[in-house]
């Protein structure tokens, strides 16, 4: 596979490419990047061409700063760095993947280009609006970066910057429901591009623009009836947070015309602690068949 840097608006984006077949883009999430996904590629690099990318703000992609409004984070900006980027690629139509905050990035990539993005997989999440509606005590504190994150700058960050590598490791051991997920390989690329300075701003005001311009924006599709019209597939971890907390499959059916649901007996790091289940889902609902 090869690793490109590809220019978008305001951000160079990492990105690596490899497979044959139709493109299937692979989204990670917080606090991870591209490498994330190194259970599935193998066997899903058989069928399709994978674009695996850093998104703007982790791991070696661009990190823009402060902006009005946490604009730089919105969702509808990440989405729009990924569109550019499968088109420099050449690649006009494609399917794609979405994990924690990827997920978030993928939901308005298939709202705002249904031409573009014609199938999408939600990994362990409901919509970021729907989340903060559904907080209670419980939930709070298991998410509580949700809540942490999104405080004034520099507030979180300088707590953060303290003891990052603490801090990152912490993170997954709240999340994993299985022994030994992230090898220590990939563990310590994750604290290298998430634990520095620019990242861990970064990570914040993507939480920011998540709890700000991101809500308000999926709260006005809401009162218009936009919904994703293509085919989606949530998936959730039945002995994660969310899979506990939430009717993840009812929410996502108020936000979706056509979607498909399951769980499967893991925590929220579903494409780390069951890669087999989730490519075997994958497979059944990815295109070609």
């Amino acid at each position: 596979m090869q690793v490109d840097g590809i220019m978008a608006e305001g951000a160079i984006i990492n990105t690596l490419v490899g497979g044959s077949g139709p493109p299937l883009m692979l989204i990670h999430g917080y606090p991870e990047n591209h490498l994330c996904w190194h259970k599935m590629v193998a066997e899903l690099s058989k069928r399709f061409t994978l674009v695996l990318p850093d998104l703007r703000g982790y791991g070696d992609s661009s990190k823009p700063g402060t902006s009005p409004q946490h604009v730089n984070y919105a969702k509808s900006v990440m989405g729009s760095d990924l569109i550019q980027v499968m088109r420099t690629l050449g690649f006009e139509r494609f399917q794609a993947v979405g994990h924690d905050r990827g997920g978030r990035v993928l939901q308005s990539m298939m709202l705002d280009n249904p031409e573009q993005v014609t199938r999408g997989v939600m990994l362990d999440i409901v919509p970021s609006d729907l989340m903060y509606a559904s907080m209670n005590k419980d939930l709070g504190t298991r998410y509580f970066w949700w809540f942490f994150h999104i405080q004034q700058e520099p507030l979180p960050e300088n707590f953060i910057n303290a003891l990052p590598e603490y801090y990152v490791r912490s993170h997954f051991g709240i999340q994993n429901r299985s022994e030994s997920t992230v090898p220590p390989e990939l563990m310590a690329d994750y604290i290298r591009t998430c634990g520095e300075p620019a990242a861990v701003h970064a990570a914040c005001e993507d939480f920011r623009a998540g709890a700000g311009i991101d809500s308000r924006v999926l709260e006005a599709n809401r009162r218009a009836g936009r919904k994703i019209t293509q085919p989606l597939l949530t998936v959730w971890g039945s002995k994660g947070t969310i899979g506990q907390s939430l009717d993840v499959a009812a929410l996502w059916r108020e936000e979706a015309d056509n979607v498909s649901a399951s769980g499967l007996p893991c925590g929220h790091l579903i494409h780390e602690e069951d890669p087999q289940g989730l490519l075997s889902l994958l497979k059944s609902f990815l295109e070609p068949h």
